[in-house]
C-alpha cells in the first residue's frame, strides 16, 4: 500500500500586532495632573493667606469674570489690591495678628480699628502713663515698636498709600521753649513712619504725614482725655475705589470717622509728666 504523505506544520514566531502609542499620552495626562496637584498642595500650606485667596479664586473663575483677585495679573499675589470692598477683610486679619502676641493683648483697648471714608484708619491711643510713645516725647517705647512692625509688616504686603498722622490733647506742652503740641503730634507721626519704613513699608508706600496737635480731638467733650493723644495710620483706599457711591459725611457718620474740631479748642497739647 503507498504510504500516506507526510504533512510538517511549521509556526513562525513573531510579536503580536502594533497596539500604538495611545498610552504614553494618557500616562503624560495622569503625570501632569498629579504634578498640579501637588503643587497646588504645596502653595496652600506654604504660602501668604493672600496667596492662598488668589490660588481659590482662580479655581473658582479662571475666566476672571467674577473678579476675584485670583483671576487678576497679581502673580505671586503679593500686593493684592485692597479695595474698598476688601478693607473690612484686612481689619479682620490685621486684628488676627495683634491677638498672636500676647504683649500686645493688654494692649487691646488702646488699639481701635475702624473703616471710614478715607480708608482703613488705625488708632493708637495713649493711656495716662503711656502706652506706645515715652512719657512727654516722641520716643517709642518696647510696646509701640513691636506693635508698629507688626503692622508695617502686614501693610507692606498691599500696594495702598499710607498717611500717619499725630493728635495730642488740649493740656499746654511746657519745658521746651517754643517746642509745642504742633511739633510733638508731627514728630510723633513721623517716628512712627520712620520704624514702619525699617520694618515692612516700602519706602514709596507712605503718601503723607501729618500733625493736627489738637485740633482733631477724639473726646470733644474731653479734651484732655489721654485717648485724644494717639497716633493714627489710615491705609487710603485705591484711586479707583474714591467713587461717589457714599459721601465722606455720611461714612463718617456711620462709621465713627472723626468729628471736626469744637471752636475755640486750645492750640497747645500734653505736658512731659502726662
Amino acid at each position: 500500500m503507498p504510504k500516506p504523505p507526510i504533512i510538517v506544520i511549521k509556526k513562525k514566531g513573531g510579536h503580536g500586532g502594533h497596539h500604538g502609542g495611545a498610552w504614553k499620552v494618557a500616562y503624560a495626562d495622569f503625570v501632569t495632573a498629579m504634578m498640579a496637584l501637588f503643587i497646588v498642595l504645596w502653595l496652600m500650606s506654604s504660602s501668604s493667606k493672600q496667596t492662598q485667596i488668589a490660588i481659590s479664586g482662580y479655581f473658582k473663575d479662571p475666566s476672571g469674570t467674577a473678579n476675584k483677585v485670583g483671576s487678576s495679573m497679581a502673580g505671586t499675589g503679593e500686593n493684592l489690591p485692597v479695595t474698598k470692598q476688601d478693607m473690612a477683610k484686612l481689619k479682620i486679619e490685621l486684628q488676627k495678628s495683634i491677638q498672636k502676641l500676647n504683649d500686645l493683648v493688654k494692649l487691646k483697648n488702646n488699639i481701635e480699628m475702624t473703616v471710614t471714608a478715607e480708608g482703613l484708619r488705625i488708632e493708637l491711643m495713649e493711656s495716662e502713663g503711656g502706652t506706645f510713645f515715652n512719657s512727654g516725647s516722641a520716643t517709642l517705647n518696647q510696646s509701640g515698636q513691636e506693635l508698629l512692625a507688626l503692622l508695617a509688616a502686614e501693610l507692606g504686603k498691599v500696594p495702598n498709600h499710607i498717611s500717619v498722622e499725630g493728635h495730642t490733647d488740649a493740656k499746654p506742652f511746657t519745658g521746651k521753649g517754643s517746642y509745642s503740641n504742633w511739633e510733638l503730634s508731627a514728630d510723633r507721626a513721623n517716628a512712627a513712619r520712620r520704624l514702619m519704613q525699617q520694618d515692612g513699608l516700602r519706602a514709596d508706600q507712605v503718601s503723607q504725614v501729618r500733625g493736627f496737635a489738637d485740633q482733631r480731638l477724639r473726646n470733644l467733650k474731653d479734651p484732655l482725655d489721654a485717648s485724644n493723644r494717639r497716633v493714627s495710620i489710615i491705609v487710603q483706599y485705591l484711586s479707583h475705589d474714591t467713587d461717589a457711591d457714599a459721601s465722606p459725611g455720611e461714612d463718617g457718620k456711620d462709621q465713627g470717622e472723626e468729628k471736626p474740631p469744637t471752636e475755640g479748642a486750645k492750640t497747645e497739647s500734653e505736658t512731659p509728666d502726662k
